[in-house]
């Protein structure tokens, strides 16, 4: 009996240990959310997805499709916390240029779930009910025929809202977009007849701004990156040059809302300078 016993006491601790954390993290979750719900809200937040790999591999997954499409089911929790803390826009940066060296399994895996996710976002009713406007930024020529349709798809069903907007950056690069704004942007003065001189006087971060893949948003307040890497990685550089950064340590499929509440807990604690 008392063999039984011995046998049967972690189970039980185990079970209790998981019933008060539980508690426990409610409790938490409740107290920052009111914390957070007290004091102004970042207008546009930006988050660099990382770690859906070692995520995969900590669970013993190695298939691409089935470790990136764990990684895009987060997004509808994420959005339903944008959505009731009233962000008006959040960009998440989904597939870089770089991403594209990648083995052609990876890349296949990676855009076939991103496809898969854009195709239930033209279609999810609660996209619709919170009025969720669903862009895609990048180098869009560079993606597969499947892709580019699934993403006119959620533009087209999503196109007239405006209380949640939405950017997914695939096939994007920083440098790339800068390179393409200004390349926009003679291309237009040329279609003017402006000559060089001309073209040269309209030069101003305004001017910038317009032609960049996020013309329309406002500049990044904060931007999130998960899995414990410290760096932006060419995630819209000209749109974050003073914005807030918040790391955290754990994987994107695995982020909870206590995660966000705290990066946002962090952005409202700070004293923002813009460079003055």
């Amino acid at each position: 009996m008392h063999q039984r016993a011995g046998v049967k006491a972690p189970r039980r601790e185990t079970s209790m240990f998981r019933l008060v954390s539980s508690l426990l993290y409610g409790l938490y979750e409740r107290r920052l959310l009111r914390e957070v719900t007290a004091k102004a809200m970042p207008r546009h937040v930006g988050i660099i997805l990382d770690g859906n790999r070692r995520h995969g591999r900590e669970r013993g997954v190695s298939d691409p499709q089935q470790i990136y499409d764990t990684g895009a089911r987060k997004l509808d929790e994420v959005l339903e916390w944008c959505a009731d803390l009233q962000i008006p826009a959040v960009s998440l940066w989904v597939f870089s240029t770089a991403n594209s060296g990648r083995s052609a399994d990876e890349v296949s895996g990676i855009l076939a779930a991103i496809e898969t996710k854009l195709r239930s976002l033209a279609e999810d009713p609660r996209i619709h009910s919170r009025q969720v406007r669903v862009r895609a930024v990048g180098r869009l020529e560079l993606l597969p025929e499947s892709t580019l349709a699934a993403i006119a798809a959620a533009e087209k069903a999503t196109e007239s809202y405006k209380t949640l907007q939405l950017t997914i950056a695939v096939a994007y690069g920083g440098r790339e977009e800068i390179v393409d704004a200004f390349r926009a942007f003679l291309i237009e003065q040329q279609r003017l007849g402006k000559d060089l001189d001309q073209t040269i006087k309209q030069i101003d971060p305004a001017v910038v701004d317009r032609y960049l893949y996020t013309a329309g948003l406002p500049d990044l307040d904060l931007i999130i990156r998960t899995s414990g890497e410290i760096r932006l990685s060419g995630f819209l550089l000209w749109q974050s040059a003073f914005s807030e950064y918040y790391f955290s340590d754990v994987y994107w499929p695995a982020l909870r809302m206590i995660d966000f509440l705290r990066a946002i807990r962090s952005y409202q604690q700070r004293r923002r300078r813009f460079g003055r």
